[in-house]
């Protein structure tokens, strides 16, 4: 099945010039897997349902404002970040990373698809938020990355606006009752968790709103938000 049509089931419309730019991002992606550990997922179709329309269908569930600000927090090999870019080109994009070898790899990708306002950071987030060029600068903060709820708040509320939004892409939603007691310290409220599948597989989407302020002394650094959560 083309890209297009496993797109087209999950009601993902691009046009050809956007199907165009993540088959040539895929290929990117493939071919430095060959050096680099970007992914798992190397069958072609199975990378257009994992990575594609696992990026893309939040576009299906939240609606993102034009012309809004958004960091990807943990971005890996730039999902979902790039995908939602290329559907979605009005949206301004920080790619954060702490592995430099991926930044540079996302540098890359950026100048082979001529992306614009669209840049990617070599950073911890713990470090980058205490700075005022990041902090509460952003509309929106999303993240797929795998940590629990409550840690990956620490990390990602700091970055967002109060009004803005932080937008957790999870797997199951049990551990949203985990993540509350951490989002309220750190300034958010969860607005919605919106369960859904991908490929049979059980997804969530939480989506918290930034209401007042993060307290100054989060997130915390030496690794405390993974060894002891809020």
């Amino acid at each position: 099945m083309s890209l297009k049509e496993t797109l087209n089931d999950y009601d993902i419309q691009l046009d050809d010039n956007q199907i165009d730019l993540l088959l040539k991002y895929m290929d990117l992606v493939l071919e430095k897997n060959k050096v680099m550990n970007l992914t798992a997922i190397t069958e072609e179709e199975m990378f257009h349902v994992k990575h594609f329309v696992d990026s893309l269908y939040v576009l299906n569930l939240f609606d993102f404002e034009e012309n809004k600000t958004i960091i990807d927090v943990g971005t890996g090999a730039g999902f979902p970040a790039i995908p939602i870019k290329i559907a979605r080109n009005d949206l301004k994009f920080t790619l954060l990373d702490s592995l430099r070898k991926r930044v540079d790899f996302l540098k890359d990708v950026i100048d082979e698809l001529h992306l614009t306002e669209i840049k990617a950071v070599h950073e911890r987030a713990e470090e980058c938020t205490r700075t005022a060029e990041y902090r509460e600068r952003y509309d929106y903060c999303i993240s797929r990355a795998v940590s629990k709820l409550d840690t990956l708040a620490e990390f990602c509320l700091p970055f967002v606006k109060v009004g803005g939004y932080m937008i957790a892409m999870k797997g199951k939603s049990d551990e949203t009752d985990v993540g509350e007691n951490a989002i309220k310290i750190l300034g958010g409220k969860i607005e919605q968790t919106i369960d859904y599948k991908i490929d049979d597989e059980d997804r969530s989407l939480v989506v918290i709103k930034k209401i007042k302020e993060t307290p100054k002394k989060y997130p915390r650094g030496g690794g405390k938000p993974k060894k002891n959560p809020l």
